[in-house]
């Protein structure tokens, strides 16, 4: 028997945000678009293959931030009938979408600087250059603030991976700000493709980072061990108290913004399914306040279901076993 019901599901599932998670999207949208724009007037006017490739990264950036604004909308939809738990995951595929883009881009801005260091070429008006760098790379630093604190309070790996993004667009235009002063310093025409080269690097390191994480959700990947933990201490703090004699076959996963757990805790002998199943709801509370707001699935058993190993001594006693 499973210790659900709708009430239960509204206060355990985490509303996520949704219109602070759509605003801030919307906000990546906006400023990506205006910074293309900037970019690749700047390029065009001075030549620098450097600024140009910052302007596919910006592009790149823009459809990393559509993606972002398209999934965070759907991952907020109500579960249906073909999907019954829920969309939360568009998010994270959202995630891989953009670590696959970055790489991507990252190749486009690689293979043209090794164009430039092989066939040459010149900057010039670089103070327009150096200006609009200097712009786009303060305006990806404050928004990337905003969707990362975002994406930490809403739990939203599409903000995150988002504002990783921004992060490296930023990055990048800072290195490509001083390889455009050091050329006008020095008049060395190489500065420029292999700055570029350099941002290409930076851009690969955050792909793959975005991949690794977003793959491991959708495989489902446990929970961290610091919130696997906090959910055992919220179990075992039933054991003396609320006739909570074991448990065992936790399970932890994530999907999206929302964690998923589920767990088969034991009652004692002669416990009523009635106060097994308060105490069944009591512990659902418990556990999604330690875990972020997590949807908790309990499955009732009686206490001659216990296994050695998986028996509750105390509110701080022996740990059941945990199934992936």
């Amino acid at each position: 028997m499973n210790a659900t019901d709708p009430a239960a599901a509204t206060r355990t599932v985490n509303p996520g945000a949704p219109a602070d998670k759509q605003r801030a999207a919307g906000l990546s949208v906006a400023s990506n678009t205006t910074l293309i724009l900037l970019k690749v007037i700047a390029g065009t006017l001075t030549g620098s293959v450097a600024i140009l490739t910052e302007a596919v990264h910006s592009s790149v950036d823009l459809i990393a931030s559509l993606v972002a604004f398209v999934s965070v909308r759907k991952a907020d939809e109500p579960a249906d009938e073909s999907h019954r738990y829920g969309h939360e995951r568009m998010e994270d595929l959202a995630a891989a979408i953009e670590g696959v883009l970055i790489l991507v881009g990252s190749a486009a801005i690689a293979f043209e600087a090794i164009r430039r260091l092989i066939e040459g070429g010149r900057t010039h008006t670089l103070g327009l250059g150096i200006a609009v760098i200097a712009v786009s790379a303060g305006v990806n630093v404050i928004v990337s603030s905003i969707l990362a604190r975002r994406g930490e309070t809403t739990g939203s790996p599409a903000l995150a991976g988002d504002a990783a993004h921004l992060r490296t667009d930023a990055l990048s235009s800072a290195t490509v700000l001083v390889a455009l002063v050091l050329v006008d310093a020095t008049g060395l025409q190489w500065i420029d493709p292999v700055a570029a080269l350099l941002v290409s690097g930076v851009i690969v390191i955050t792909g793959v980072r975005l991949l690794t994480g977003a793959g491991q959700v959708l495989v489902d990947h446990a929970l961290p061990e610091e919130q696997v933990a906090a959910i055992r201490k919220a179990i075992e703090a039933y054991g003396a108290t609320h006739g909570v004699v074991g448990y065992h076959e936790l399970r932890s996963r994530r999907g999206g913004s929302q964690r998923y757990v589920d767990v088969h805790i034991q009652f004692r002998s002669g416990t009523s399914l009635e106060g097994a199943h308060r105490t069944a709801h009591q512990l659902q509370d418990e556990i999604a306040s330690a875990v972020g707001g997590a949807d908790v699935l309990i499955h009732l058993e009686p206490e001659d279901r216990v296994r050695p190993g998986e028996t509750l001594a105390s509110p701080t006693g022996a740990t059941g076993r945990e199934s992936h």
